[in-house]
C-alpha cells in the first residue's frame, strides 16, 4: 500500500512539473510566410520597445504621435487630409483629434476657403509636446534597431518598404 502511495505521489509529482514547463512553441501556420504578419509583428515590437520607455506624463500611442507629427509638419491641414495621409478612415481620424484635442494639443480652426472644412493646427503646448516626443521616439527607434540590425541593414530595410507602401497607392500602379 505505500509503494502505491509513493507511486501516486511521484506521477503527481512529474504531472505538476510537466505543467509548469515551458508550453510548446506556437505554430503561426501559413501566417509564417505572409510579409504582412511580419511587418505586424515588428511594427508592435518596435512601438513596444518605445512606449516602455515614454516617460508618463508624455503617455500617448504611435499613431496619436503620427497624427501629430503629420498636422506638425503640415499645419492648417483638412481632417480628411490627414486621414488620408495616416491611411485610416475618417471616423478613425476624427476619434484621433478628438483626443489630441482634449489634450490640448491641437485645435480645429475653420478653413479660409470652405466654412463646412477644418484645419488643424497644434497648440503651443502641442508644438512642445510634439518636439520632446519627436525626439524620444526616434531615439528609442534608433536603440531598437541599432540592437538589431547594422545601418545598412536599416537604410536597405528603409527603402524597401517605402518602396511596399508607396506601391500600395493606386495612382503608382498605372
Amino acid at each position: 500500500m505505500a509503494d502505491a502511495r509513493v507511486g501516486r505521489l511521484a506521477s503527481q509529482h512529474h504531472d505538476a512539473a510537466r505543467d509548469a514547463a515551458e508550453p510548446p512553441p506556437v505554430s503561426y501556420g501559413v501566417l509564417g510566410r505572409l510579409l504582412g504578419f511580419h511587418l505586424r509583428r515588428s511594427q508592435t515590437a518596435v512601438a513596444a520597445h518605445v512606449m516602455e520607455r515614454v516617460s508618463p506624463e508624455d503617455a500617448i500611442t504611435p499613431g496619436l504621435f503620427g497624427a501629430l507629427e503629420v498636422i506638425a509638419a503640415n499645419e492648417g491641414l483638412a481632417q480628411s487630409d490627414l486621414a488620408k495621409a495616416m491611411g485610416v478612415d475618417r471616423s478613425s481620424i476624427v476619434k484621433a483629434i478628438d483626443q489630441l484635442e482634449a489634450r490640448s494639443l491641437i485645435q480645429r480652426l475653420p478653413s479660409d476657403r470652405d466654412r463646412r472644412r477644418h484645419r488643424l493646427c497644434l497648440t503651443p503646448a502641442g508644438r512642445a509636446t510634439c518636439a520632446r516626443l519627436r525626439e524620444r521616439f526616434l531615439a528609442q527607434e534608433a536603440v531598437f534597431l541599432q540592437a538589431r540590425l547594422s545601418a545598412e541593414e536599416v537604410e536597405t530595410l528603409m527603402g524597401l518598404l517605402e518602396r511596399l507602401h508607396g506601391a500600395a497607392d493606386p495612382a503608382s500602379l498605372a
